[in-house]
């Protein structure tokens, strides 16, 4: 056995900062197809919630203990925001420059980075992506304050909501984290490029599914995605067979030959042991007719 010892050289690890925020709106499939970036960002307050015990009696004492959902929740604090946002604090701009307030408020997903440090690297020992699916803004405060003696930025506030989205063999989950200590840095290089984007690709927010399979075993061999066909007279998408590749619609595998009765988005995912090249297509959009 081996006695603990605590405060070692290199494993006083602490958490800092908040940067490089992105705002994802999700198209009408709820596919985040498109980053903005967000300036301004001050904080990130991440916020579960739930998981309360719930004691069930039988016989004088504890019988079950039930845990309730857990849910998850965040607070944002920033000096601005990008304009696609407005939608999503429910504001339409029904003429360039013109906002109206109180209107529906739209689904959106959130990136953002913090720090790692310890005590040998200080700043530079490594860093988390933070990735946030299903969030509605609610509708807060905003104060504005005249200038004066000991002017001041305005501050904006939202608090965050969620709905979970399937992760692949576990439990729906609206928030996933990757800590690049952890992972092999030419993967975590590979999901900032889908991230923030590429000379050739635009930014783009990876399912929970597509984030498990990039950094899932050792992927060390390149595999490009073929384009699935599509026939609009039967409304039948043909799925090719492309070693190392599984195509999806809704989050479920799927092979041969599908009827769609609905507009569809086919997504690729490359499986354990392969990878995508930095600029590839891995998702096409059907429209039913």
């Amino acid at each position: 056995m081996t006695k603990l010892k605590w405060d070692q050289v290199g494993e006083k690890v602490y958490e800092t900062g908040v940067s490089n925020g992105v705002l994802f709106i999700p198209n009408n499939l709820g596919i985040y197809e498109q980053g903005s970036p967000w300036n301004g960002l001050i904080s990130v307050s991440e916020k579960p919630s739930g998981a309360e015990s719930n004691k069930q009696y039988a016989n004088n004492k504890v019988y079950a203990n039930l845990l309730s959902a857990e849910e998850f929740s965040a607070t944002i604090q920033a000096y601005t925001y990008p304009d696609e946002f407005a939608q999503c604090d429910g504001t339409a701009e029904p003429v360039t420059g013109v906002y109206i307030g109180q209107q529906q408020r739209k689904s959106f997903g959130l990136s953002y980075e913090t720090i790692i440090g310890n005590d040998t690297s200080n700043n530079e020992y490594g860093s988390k992506i933070h990735m946030i699916y299903g969030a509605l803004a609610a509708p807060t405060e905003k104060t504005y304050n005249t200038v004066n003696e000991s002017p001041e930025l305005a501050t904006f506030s939202w608090e965050l909501s969620t709905t979970a989205v399937e992760v692949p063999g576990l439990k729906p989950s609206a928030s996933i984290i990757i800590d690049s200590t952890k992972v092999p840095k030419a993967k975590f290089d590979e999901l900032k490029d889908i991230l923030y984007g590429t000379v050739g690709s635009d930014p783009r927010l990876p399912s929970p599914a597509e984030v498990i399979a990039l950094f899932e075993g050792e992927a060390s061999v390149e595999v490009r995605a073929t384009t699935p066909t599509y026939d609009s007279a039967t409304d039948t998408i043909t799925v090719p067979t492309v070693t190392g590749v599984e195509y999806r619609i809704n989050g479920e595998p799927v092979t041969g030959s599908v009827v769609i009765a609905e507009d569809t988005v086919v997504t690729a995912v490359p499986v354990a042991g392969y990878k995508f090249p930095a600029v590839s297509d891995n998702d096409w959009y059907f429209d039913h007719t």
